[in-house]
C-alpha cells in the first residue's frame, strides 16, 4: 500500500511538472511574438503571467518536500523526485528570461530604429524550439531525446556571438547616438536572454538524464 501511494504521488508530480513545462513554453512563445511586433501590450501580458508560473514551482516544491516528508522514498525514489525539483528549477528560470524579453521589448517599441536583424528571428525559433522539444523529451522520459536537443544549442550560440560582436561594433561608430547606443545594448540583452534560455534547456536534458539513469552528465 505504501508503494501504491508513493507511485501515485509520483504521478501527480510529473502532472504539475508537466503542467508547468506547458506554462513555460506558452510564454516563450508570447514573448518571442511580442518581440517580432514590438507589441508592449503583448508584453506585459507575458510580465503579468509570470506569477502564474512562480506559482505553480512554489507548490511543485512543496509536493516534493510533502512526498519526502511522508512517503520515506528509498534511494532511487529520492533521486526521482530531486530530478523532478532540478528540471522545476530550469523551468522557472526558462520563465524569467521570457519576461526579460517582454521588459526589452517593452524598451525597443519606445525607439527608433530598423527591423530586428535576422538573427534574432532565427535565435527565437531555435530557442522555442528547444523548449519544445525538452518537453517532447520530458513527457517520453526519453534521455536520448534529451541529448539530441541539448546538441542543438551550439547554433544559438553561433549566432550569439555574430549579433554580439556586430553590435559592439555599431555601438563604436562615430555617428552613433544615444538612442541608437540604447537600442544596440537593448539588442544585446535580448540576444543574451535567448541565448540563456539554451543553456537552461541543456540543463534541462542533463536532470532528465539523471531522472531516467542516475548517471550525472555534462552536455553543455
Amino acid at each position: 500500500m505504501a508503494r501504491q501511494a508513493f507511485q501515485r504521488e509520483l504521478g501527480f508530480l510529473r502532472e504539475s511538472l508537466l503542467g508547468m513545462a506547458t506554462q513555460v513554453e506558452s510564454q516563450i512563445e508570447d514573448a518571442l511574438t511580442a518581440l517580432r511586433t514590438l507589441d508592449r501590450e503583448a508584453a506585459d501580458k507575458v510580465r503579468r503571467n509570470d506569477q502564474a508560473i512562480n506559482e505553480a514551482f512554489r507548490l511543485l516544491r512543496e509536493q516534493v518536500l510533502m512526498v519526502v516528508a511522508t512517503q520515506q522514498p528509498v534511494a532511487r525514489d529520492l533521486r526521482t523526485l530531486m530530478g523532478i525539483q532540478y528540471i522545476a528549477t530550469e523551468l522557472e528560470r526558462i520563465g524569467d528570461y521570457a519576461v526579460r524579453i517582454a521588459r526589452r521589448t517593452a524598451v525597443l517599441a519606445g525607439l527608433p530604429g530598423e527591423p530586428l536583424r535576422p538573427e534574432f528571428g532565427i535565435m527565437g525559433e531555435l530557442a522555442s524550439q528547444q523548449v519544445r522539444d525538452i518537453l517532447d523529451a520530458l513527457i517520453e522520459q526519453n534521455p536520448a531525446v534529451a541529448q539530441e536537443v541539448a546538441a542543438k544549442d551550439d547554433e544559438i550560440d553561433r549566432l550569439y556571438n555574430r549579433v554580439f560582436d556586430d553590435l559592439i561594433e555599431d555601438m563604436g561608430s562615430e555617428t552613433t547616438c544615444a538612442e541608437d547606443a540604447l537600442r544596440s545594448v537593448t539588442l544585446i540583452q535580448v540576444a543574451h536572454d535567448l541565448e540563456r534560455i539554451g543553456d537552461r534547456v541543456t540543463n534541462v536534458a542533463e536532470d532528465i538524464v539523471f531522472l531516467e539513469s542516475g548517471q550525472v552528465i555534462e552536455l553543455g
